[in-house]
């Protein structure tokens, strides 16, 4: 076995990447503080080619060089917005027809191995503050919650690592596993 070199993983350039299909999904930054998180979502966003990531609330915009020391350029090559107002957005989305997800520990919260979701609607996917959780503003849009299940004492990831668990779940049910049909 041998690693692969930066010439063999086929990465797309800019422009194709930027004229790519896209995965039906967009996430939804609420009030996130940290810029080394906001530059590890840009990362996550490109790895799983969503189609935009929406900044709201206090969470820093790009150019910032904290965000792109973990978003090693996908500033570049993944859309974005930003919103002051996270409802605001949600409104925007949910006549669009979106279905909004928030990845939060509610009284309601699917466990995300039992989460299906729709092949029908775009996804909307809303990550909140790396302590407050996503806010009751953005609770009172939603039309499902994901919770990752743990094991642990802490019942708490990284907010930036949550990503990534529940992106790559979702995008495997959409594009990969038929678990869901």
């Amino acid at each position: 076995m041998r690693k692969l070199k930066l010439d063999e993983l086929g990465r797309k350039s800019l422009e194709a990447f930027k004229n790519s299909e896209k995965t039906p999904v967009v996430i939804l930054l609420d009030n996130i503080r940290s810029l080394n998180n906001i530059g590890s979502f840009f990362r996550t966003a490109d790895a799983f080619a969503l189609e935009k990531i929406f900044l709201t609330g206090f969470t820093a915009t790009p150019p910032h060089r904290e965000i792109h020391k973990t978003a090693l350029g996908a500033t570049e090559s993944v859309a974005w917005e930003y919103y002051a107002k996270i409802e605001a957005l949600l409104n925007v989305l949910k006549k669009q027809n979106y279905f909004i997800v928030a990845a939060e520990q509610t009284d309601r919260s699917v466990s995300l191995e039992k989460f299906c979701p729709p092949r029908n609607r775009k996804i909307a996917l809303i990550f909140g503050n790396e302590v407050k959780g996503v806010s009751d503003e953005a609770l009172n849009w939603v039309d499902a919650a994901v919770e990752i299940p743990q094991f642990g004492t802490k019942h708490s990831f990284n907010v930036s690592v949550s990503a990534g668990i529940v992106l790559w779940d979702i995008f495997a049910k959409l594009k990969y596993y038929k678990l869901c049909e």
